[in-house]
């Protein structure tokens, strides 16, 4: 096993939650040391978008059909990063005020910043290629690098790139140790904020699977460390077009027109820093990528009739305290939230399996039930786990029941006693293929796990607000204890998320605001 691979799976064992000990932290909030949640380039050019909330938008059960695309303008550039990247809303409780986004967040810490990279498009690029940083706070764009490129010339009119970063500190700040699992998932939520945003527009979304980190660092400026404080690691880079392009697009030609250096100093986001050696550790052996997934066919959902897209995704919340009275669902609502998220979300093979505790479903008994997202990995699942279970098929293709039991106590003990586990009407946990996955892909597969459990997750929650029902993430459980009451006892697969879905109480105390409501 290489250094990488063993790095990973040394982090992901200590950073294990258990009944003896939690993964270590700071155990308090230090207050003077909290992340600014808003990240900008002090001396970098910078201008507002047009805000795109009175933009019509289509029902969000249709987002899946074959839409015209929008024109590459400012307005649908703005609309693109309002659904997906931007405040949605502010929430006041007394003197404090915080803001909630369109993309799920661990702890609403956001470590996950947006960059783009256009074509000569805008009237403020003076006819050049620019490498733009997305402001969320002010829902603008800073211009760190303008240059020429014949790049452009090999992807279809319209198209341009999309960059992710990290910023682990933001989640370290209050998590310590774990805090790169759950950056990784917040990458995931974004990842797949933006595919939903772009879907409204008719756009088409494809990760560069041949793209190192390296590389991304280098086309983002993330790499000219002398303008960054805290440290910001590249993730994803995507092609967003109006047709589906070549996922081993190569992009050797623009990385050679980017210039070396970039305009801007990057905000200093706290005066000072833990220094949590386990993640630059874990940082370092996931940004060499070494096989890229293959691509699988994507198959389509048509949920039933909902209201308008951009209603759901600004009314998207995580949820604190379910309501056990009112989080029955029925049948098809269960139905439904699983097609949502049963088949491939990005257009690679599946890794992640859901394991169900379903409370409240009418139709289903209490119990625990597996949704094999991945036929290959059915056999391996029924040989690791416990022999007695029944594996019987239930009505929607794929999904298993495992054991007819009350499982609202086990659930709620898993997620460090969180009583939203259990007063939903189910919870899961996102299982994943691990040692397999890791040892044929490599280390960076680690951080790809991760985004297909993100990108779960906010699917998850953008169909439970459709349906009029409430979502939250759950980053803390007790991974083995989780692993052992399904009978596991390898690595072979790993919990890596979970989720509740139900009925949620609104805690009169909050007022909402609108978002950017000062323009």
């Amino acid at each position: 096993m290489n250094k990488n691979l063993q790095t990973v799976f040394n982090y992901h064992q200590t950073t294990k939650h258990s009944q003896q000990r939690y993964a270590r932290s700071l155990g308090y909030m230090d207050w003077q040391t909290q992340p600014n949640p808003f990240r900008s380039y002090n001396g970098a050019e910078s201008f507002l978008l047009p805000l795109a909330l009175e933009n019509s938008t289509l029902p969000y059960h249709l987002l899946d059909s074959d839409l015209p695309s929008a024109p590459l303008l400012k307005e649908s550039l703005s609309q693109l990063l309002q659904f997906s990247m931007a405040i949605a809303a502010w929430k006041v409780s007394g003197e404090s005020s915080w803001a909630v986004r369109c993309n799920a967040s661990s702890g609403n810490l956001h470590p996950t910043e947006t960059y783009l990279i256009l074509p000569p498009t805008l009237e403020e690029q003076k006819n050049k290629t620019s490498v733009f940083h997305y402001t969320a706070k002010n829902h603008g764009l800073e211009i760190l690098s303008s240059f020429d490129t014949g790049f452009w010339d090999t992807l279809p009119k319209g198209s341009f790139l999309m960059g992710l970063s990290g910023i682990s500190w933001r989640e370290a700040w209050k998590y310590g140790e774990r805090a790169f699992r759950y950056v990784n998932l917040d990458a995931g939520h974004a990842w797949q904020s933006i595919n939903v945003s772009s879907k409204m527009l008719g756009w088409k979304v494809t990760p560069l699977s041949n793209v190192s980190d390296s590389d991304i660092a280098t086309l983002l400026g993330l790499n000219q460390e002398k303008r960054f404080f805290e440290r910001e690691h590249a993730d994803m880079l995507f092609v967003v077009s109006p047709e589906v392009v070549d996922n081993a697009l190569s992009i050797e030609s623009l990385l050679g027109d980017v210039p070396l250096a970039f305009d801007g100093i990057a905000n200093k986001l706290s005066p000072t820093m833990e220094n949590w050696e386990i993640i630059a550790e874990v940082e370092n052996a996931t940004s060499v990528m070494q096989v890229a997934q293959k691509n699988v066919a994507k198959s389509k959902v048509t949920p039933e009739p909902t209201q308008e897209s951009k209603k759901v995704i600004m009314q998207r919340r995580s949820i604190h305290v379910m309501d056990k009275v009112r989080s029955v669902i029925t049948k098809d609502e269960f139905h439904t939230l699983l097609a949502g998220c049963a088949n491939s979300l990005d257009g690679k093979e599946n890794a992640a399996h859901l394991a169900i505790f379903v409370h409240r479903v009418t139709g289903y008994e209490s119990g625990i039930y597996i949704l094999v997202r991945n036929e290959r990995d059915k056999v391996a699942l029924q040989e690791q786990m416990f022999t007695a279970f029944k594996w019987e098929e239930c009505e929607f293709d794929g999904l298993y029941l495992l054991d007819e039991r009350d499982a609202m106590v086990t659930s709620q003990t898993i997620s460090c006693s969180q009583e939203i586990a259990s007063d939903g009407a189910f919870s899961l946990g996102m299982l994943c293929n691990f040692s397999e996955q890791l040892n044929t892909y490599g280390a960076h597969r680690y951080k790809e796990l991760y985004w297909e459990c993100g990108a779960i997750g906010q699917q998850l929650y953008l169909d439970a607000t459709s349906m009029g029902l409430s979502g939250t993430g759950i980053g803390c459980f007790l991974d083995d204890m989780m692993h052992s009451v399904l009978g596991l006892e390898s690595n072979e697969f790993q919990v890596l998320y979970h989720f509740t879905v139900g009925r949620g109480y609104v805690d009169s105390r909050i007022q909402t605001q609108v978002a950017y409501e000062e323009r």
